[in-house]
């Protein structure tokens, strides 16, 4: 039975994002843990001595990364090697596909309610949104359209409005899962 789920990520604004959306997901008894890094290089850096180092039992663990411009077969791979020296070999890890804004820019309702500017939503039917994880960069997206746009705040606002069933982004979708799946481990 799972006790801890420790995320491990790359930077503060995943973290907000994950507050915003893991309430009524996690079955009661199970304590989230945030583990943020200073950026990519920090988390795979630290990543082997921080799964080692941590002792309690019953613990998942999940590691989320951006895929910026790399690939993210290689990302994945890399890091599920890094998870397996560690003797971690069942952490799981979920990339998000060029960055974490695709999985907001997958659900512009969520975007639209979060901002108070319904007019927003209407780019949900436009082609270009159609894929967000194809994007080259869903933030600049999202600062085109809310030029005050902040990573931090953005996930604090959007995250609680995110609806699964609407969301258009696969890397979003497979992250979902993964956490919907903590219910029934």
């Amino acid at each position: 039975m799972i006790e801890h789920v420790v995320f491990l990520l790359e930077e503060p604004s995943a973290q907000d994002f994950l507050q915003g959306v893991l309430p009524g997901l996690l079955p009661t008894g199970v304590t989230a843990h945030f583990l943020v890094f200073e950026g990519k290089q920090d988390l795979e850096k630290q990543l082997l001595k921080r799964l080692k180092g941590w002792l309690r039992p019953n613990t998942r663990f999940i590691i989320m990364r951006d895929q910026d411009s790399g690939d993210c077969r290689v990302i994945k791979q890399r890091l599920q090697a890094l998870c397996a020296a560690a003797g971690r070999p069942d952490a799981v890890v979920r990339i998000a596909c060029r960055e974490l804004e695709a999985f907001f820019v997958g659900d512009w309702q969520a975007i639209a309610q979060a901002f108070k500017k319904p007019a927003l939503a209407s780019h949900d039917g436009s082609a270009k949104y159609r894929d967000p994880d194809r994007l080259g960069s869903p933030s600049h997206e999202l600062r085109r359209v809310l030029p005050a746009y902040q990573k931090r705040e953005g996930a604090r606002k959007i995250a609680p409005h995110l609806v699964p069933e609407r969301n258009r982004s696969r890397s979003f979708q497979v992250l979902f899962g993964s956490l919907r799946g903590l219910a029934t481990a």
